[in-house]
């Protein structure tokens, strides 16, 4: 019976193949002839004719209809995991063609594209019609600020100096299978423009873009700042101030709304971004870059606040990021800073649309926890003091996607942040060559409630000094992890010092801070370094040290994340290639994947002594950049230096 219940039955002959090219003619011609069928009872020739795999009713049946089953042509309208986007062969950081990447496919793969996450762009405007971005356009989360409209759309100029915001909003949502260059990491994330650089950038300004609809956007990624000229410290004045604490408190529901900035630029001039208040704030997730091949790029800042790294472009090949241009056009040739802060946003897009709840310090320590050192070049990279290694230069190291949402989906809300301020320095104290002073956690740990794990560090100073530059600051805590604060800035000629200014530090994450802390200040230039106040010149005076430390009850270091069990191989062959993988997953050369990387498909086979189907990832026509089989006619998207003919599936050379 075919379904329970209903008349219809299936027979099979035992004289006929199960299986053949044709339909069985004759036997259908004899049924047909029967002059019982459709009209009376078909009772002998039924039992003659065709034998049931169910039992026979004892009593005779009338035949009304019948027909010989063929088997049908039918695709799965699953989505592949690598995108047919023309350009995504460019996309260098997120296609598999280096490794590391930042593993956006395996995210893709378990099944996250940004879906139901808001971003805004705060930047120059955002071409709100580009082919690639308007599917994904979202006008809640844009404004124009510099003209006061809600059309964020960017001034055209000869220059196309208003190029940025688009760019920048290309990488993070870039529509995905569209045939339109290439994919953003969250494509079916939502995405706004705010202008608000391209006129005077005030106070206020800032605030406005900073605090836009914060029930409604999730993300604002930024990717500007004070100047990264080395010599100018500069940060949020105080209503920019009071957007990020409003967002972080109220934004999201209570969540907190999630702040993105790029590190800076300023690499080429010995620029430090501790000396930028907006990357080096509590509230922001500083972002800095990284060459494909892992080393620093020339236009990178370093301090101690970076959190974490992305890459921006290739030393060797000169390969940027691909991304939306102005004029409907697309780009490879984006980089910076700049275009290390969006890939970020986007990766966090796809950390929140696994797990909604997170708050705004949950996504921290996250990303803490799923950025890796990997291949990333550096001579200052140290184990704090919970054994992870932290650089000034690129933070935790680099944000891994596919890490990030696994983590995500799993994590238990942190328990509130705690804050605890010590004035460290109770009378001016003269700086000379060099300056140490040690205050103790112990004010803090009477409380309460006191910080058993911290998280972020800050070191509010106020000091004079006749050249600003010279000066380096370290801060030195109680499990023995030394973190610059601010390192020499030569072109930092500034006779002003540092007034009430404050230094961040993510370098003692998940420390316990009880003991002593150690700050000091050492002269690096020219040893007559003064303060301008006393006459005759005195050296330097330090007259204001407060240690901010923040942090949380629970003992973070008990939490335990073990990867899945299934991403081990089952099977290996002679060369030790992976034949067998468990939990769905695919055997790709020596390890075992939730997708089919680019030049591979998937398949399903058995093997001759297994019962259980085995997936592998088998190799497309040569020809093919992406494919659904192994044919030149399978093709999905085409490499290089070729053409994709839509209605043959096939890829020819241009």
């Amino acid at each position: 019976q075919v379904m329970e219940g209903t008349p219809y039955y299936h027979f099979k002959h035992r004289g006929t193949r199960q299986k053949a090219l044709s339909r069985h003619w004759g036997w259908n011609m004899r049924l047909k002839k029967e002059p019982k069928v459709g009209r009376s009872w078909l009772q002998a020739p039924r039992r003659a004719v065709l034998a049931t795999l169910c039992p026979i009713p004892p009593l005779p049946t009338q035949v009304l209809w019948f027909e010989q089953q063929t088997v049908k042509r039918r695709g799965r309208r699953s989505l592949s995991v690598v995108p047919t986007d023309p350009w995504f062969y460019k996309q260098w950081y997120m296609n598999n063609d280096i490794s590391p990447d930042l593993n956006i496919l395996t995210a893709w793969s378990k099944g996250y594209s940004g879906q139901g996450v808001v971003l805004t762009i705060l930047d120059d405007g955002i071409e709100k019609d580009h082919p690639d971005l308007s599917a994904n356009y979202d006008p809640l989360a844009s404004y124009d600020f510099n003209s006061d409209d809600p059309d964020p759309q960017p001034r055209y100029t000869s220059g196309q100096e208003n190029r940025h915001g688009t760019r920048c909003a290309g990488e993070v949502a870039a529509a995905a299978n569209n045939g339109i260059c290439g994919a953003g990491i969250a494509y079916n994330a939502k995405v706004g423009g705010v202008r608000m650089l391209d006129g005077p950038v005030t106070d206020v300004v800032e605030a406005q873009s900073l605090s836009l609809h914060p029930q409604h956007v999730h993300i604002y990624s930024a990717s500007w700042g004070p100047s990264d000229d080395g010599k100018t410290v500069d940060g949020p004045g105080r209503l920019a101030m009071e957007a990020f604490h409003r967002g972080i408190t109220s934004g999201r529901g209570g969540l907190g709304s999630v702040f993105i900035w790029a590190s800076g630029n300023g690499g080429i001039n010995y620029d430090n971004c501790n000396c930028d208040g907006y990357t080096n704030s509590i509230y922001t997730v500083s972002v800095g870059s990284v060459l494909a091949g892992g080393q620093r790029p020339w236009y990178g800042e370093s301090c101690s606040a970076i959190l974490t790294t992305t890459y921006s472009s290739s030393a060797t090949s000169g390969a940027h990021i691909v991304t939306t241009d102005l004029f409907h056009r697309c780009t490879d040739r984006h980089t910076g800073t700049s275009a290390s802060a969006p890939l970020a946003a986007g990766i966090i897009a796809l950390a929140l649309e696994a797990n909604p709840a997170l708050t705004w310090r949950d996504l921290q320590h996250l990303v803490v926890r799923t950025s890796k050192p990997a291949h990333l070049q550096a001579e200052d990279w140290s184990a704090n003091g919970v054994g992870r290694k932290v650089s000034h230069h690129y933070g935790y190291g680099l944000l891994d996607a596919g890490l990030l949402v696994e983590m995500a989906k799993a994590w238990a809300g942190t328990q509130p942040q705690l804050k605890c301020s010590i004035k460290a320095l109770h009378a001016p104290r003269n700086i000379g060559s060099r300056l140490t002073i040690s205050t103790d956690f112990s004010s803090c740990s009477g409380r309460t409630k006191h910080i058993h794990s911290l998280e972020h560090v800050q070191v509010q100073l106020s000091l004079s000094y006749s050249r600003r530059g010279d000066l380096v600051v370290s801060l030195t805590s109680p499990m023995g992890t030394t973190s610059t604060l601010v390192s020499v800035r030569p072109y930092d000629t500034s006779q002003e010092g540092y007034k009430d200014w404050t230094f961040m530090s993510t370098h003692f994450w998940d420390e316990d801070p009880n003991g002593t802390w150690t700050l000091q200040l050492e002269n690096k230039g020219d040893a007559y370094n003064t303060a301008l106040s006393p006459t005759p010149p005195a050296p330097g005076l330090l007259t204001s040290f407060i240690l901010h430390l923040h942090g949380t009850e629970e003992d973070m270091r008990a939490r335990r994340f073990a990867a899945p069990a299934a991403d081990q191989c089952l099977e290996w062959d002679t060369q030790g290639m992976c034949q067998e993988c468990g939990s769905s997953l695919y055997a790709h050369q020596r390890s075992c994947l939730s997708y089919c990387p680019p030049h591979y498909f998937g398949q399903t086979r058995r093997g001759a002594t297994s019962t259980n189907a085995t997936r592998t990832c088998a190799r497309c026509h040569s020809s093919c950049y992406t494919c659904q089989g192994a044919l030149a006619t399978n093709c999905l998207s085409c490499p290089a230096a070729s053409t994709f003919d839509a209605l043959s599936r096939s890829c020819s050379p241009l």
